[in-house]
């Protein structure tokens, strides 16, 4: 078997890489391959077979590669997830490969999560096996070895060394930068391929010369001086969009609602921020900002109401007692708290448009729904679509563990009408990319 041509080059750019981790011992360096990955800048998730797991524990495996991990195409039948993963990956990666995972890549079986991926990607596929001298010279791998290079799969030579007890010889899984950095080599080689074609499969359009403004969070209506009627929204989404629309090369405003330090840390330099706490704050923000915006994005999470009066001082939790009360001594409940209605932002956006040059502006809004007994999410977005009359507007299960934070999620993207645009599901990384795609292939 020759082994892997030695190559220096490295992709550009975030990309989304899946790390398979099979049944062999060598699964428990399995982290340390993802770990360099993700501090290269890159997405990883990690699908491992139901055998790495008893090597190698899938909270550990979730840990390093910050996404839940699962093992089989049944764990979550709805999100279709073998299709999922294989059309979100840019490069998989199975390290290590078994002879077993191996056997089974080679005829083209699809039992579980991770050979599933494998058969629906169409991304590069790394494999690094690590097994004992034995198997990997056994004719039956080394046919399996030489058909999967055949069909374009790369498999890395493994090392030779100290094997599991006191065995020596080639088969041992290759040190993690090793084996990153040749399959990095890899997808770059892949991109520069597609790229010299001029096919355009991997060519983004370009945001230079546009100005897009983001809003993210949520917004905050004061009760008294200690507290507030807030959402649960982090801004992080909004925020990533806010750095992705600013990697196509747009300027970028980011109208930012109560967003935490270290999720606005992940705004690449020159994205200008402007921070607002309650709904007028946000409104008057994002209309000042958007006077020559060719994009305004809505996420932020906008509250439909405030109170009417903000106390000076603290309310009691028992009020406090009348002057002159012929129950002296005794508390009173607080009067209840009336509420007004906040204006609609986004609606105003779409009534009023905001370029003081008459320009036109692509109005994108976002709809958090649970869904109750008169409609699922989709169909509340769909009316909210119809009577907000935003240009797009992209709708999302929220609640108890799902669409708050750093979560996997997934929007379904609407038009004015309602009717369905695009589906965009994963990381809020990869849902961020994918709404910029979307919104400069609208404006070019």
């Amino acid at each position: 078997m020759s082994s892997s041509p030695q190559r220096a080059a490295t992709p550009t750019g975030t990309r989304r890489v899946v790390v398979g981790v099979s049944g062999s011992i060598a699964a428990y360096k399995a982290p340390f391959v993802v770990r360099l990955l993700r501090a290269a800048g890159h997405e990883v998730r990690v699908v491992p077979t139901e055998a790495a797991l008893r090597f190698i524990g899938a909270p550990a495996l979730a840990a390093v590669s910050g996404h839940p991990v699962d093992t089989g195409v049944f764990d979550d039948p709805a999100a279709v997830e073998h299709v999922a993963v294989g059309e979100w990956a840019e490069l998989v990666l199975i390290a290590p490969a078994s002879a077993d995972l191996l056997a089974r890549l080679a005829a083209g079986r699809a039992d579980d999560l991770l050979t599933a991926t494998v058969l629906t990607a169409t991304s590069p596929v790394v494999v690094a096996p690590a097994m004992h001298t034995q198997m990997w010279l056994n004719a039956a791998t080394v046919e399996n070895v030489a058909t999967l290079r055949r069909r374009g799969v790369t498999v890395i030579e493994p090392d030779s060394g100290r094997l599991t007890g006191a065995d020596s010889g080639v088969g041992r899984f290759p040190e993690p930068e090793r084996v990153v950095a040749e399959a990095l080599a890899v997808l770059a080689e892949a991109h520069a391929e597609v790229d010299a074609q001029g096919t355009g499969a991997t060519t983004e359009p370009d945001l230079g010369r546009r100005h897009v403004v983001v809003s993210a969070g949520g917004t905050r209506e004061p009760l008294d001086p200690v507290r507030f009627l807030g959402n649960r929204s982090s801004g992080r989404l909004g925020t990533l969009i806010a750095a992705e629309a600013a990697r196509h090369g747009a300027a970028v405003t980011l109208v930012a609602a109560n967003v935490e330090a270290d999720v606005l840390s992940l705004l690449p330099a020159g994205v200008e921020v402007v921070t607002v706490g309650t709904a007028l704050e946000l409104e008057a923000a994002v209309r000042s900002a958007c006077g020559d915006a060719d994009a305004v994005i809505m996420t932020a999470a906008v509250a439909d109401f405030r109170p009417a009066v903000v106390s000076g001082t603290k309310i009691k939790k028992h009020g406090v007692d009348a002057p002159g009360s012929s129950e002296a001594g005794h508390s009173t409940r607080p009067a209840p708290i009336e509420l007004v209605e906040n204006p609609d932002v986004l609606a105003g956006l779409v009534a009023q448009p905001p370029r003081a040059d008459g320009g036109r502006t692509l109005v994108v809004g976002f709809a958090a729904e649970t869904g109750d007994a008169t409609g699922d999410v989709l169909a509340h977005g769909a009316a909210k679509a119809r009577r907000k009359g935003a240009d797009l507007l992209a709708v999302n299960a929220v609640g108890d563990g799902v669409g708050f934070g750093d979560v996997d999620s997934a929007v379904v993207v609407l038009d004015r009408e309602g009717e369905e645009v695009t589906r965009v599901s994963g990381s809020k990384g990869h849902i961020a990319e994918g709404l910029v795609n979307l919104i400069a292939a609208r404006l070019a």
